[in-house]
């Protein structure tokens, strides 16, 4: 069975389910299993989406996106570079 990616807001809305839940009673496993995750995914998103609401957790995966990219640009602006200091210095 294929993995199903939840998208940050759908996340968001599920702890607050949990929440809602465990303050009217249920214990955390079966709130859990409600919500059809497991607890390791559930303590994992708690610990990553906390407190933050909708839009602050777009915002970070749009921030995060454009970090991987900078990253991506850094690194291959320093391999060009490495590349025209060894071809001017004769070693190639």
């Amino acid at each position: 069975m294929p993995k199903k990616r939840h998208k940050p807001e759908e996340i968001v809305a599920k702890l607050r389910q949990v929440d809602v839940m465990v303050s009217q009673g249920q214990s955390v496993a079966d709130a859990v299993r409600a919500i059809g995750v497991t607890e390791v995914t559930y303590y994992r998103w708690r610990s990553e989406f906390g407190g933050l609401k909708s839009e602050q957790v777009k915002r970070l995966k749009d921030l995060e996106a454009e970090n991987a990219r900078l990253r991506r640009a850094v690194a291959d602006l320093t391999l060009d570079k490495q590349i025209l200091k060894e071809a001017a210095s004769g070693n190639f």
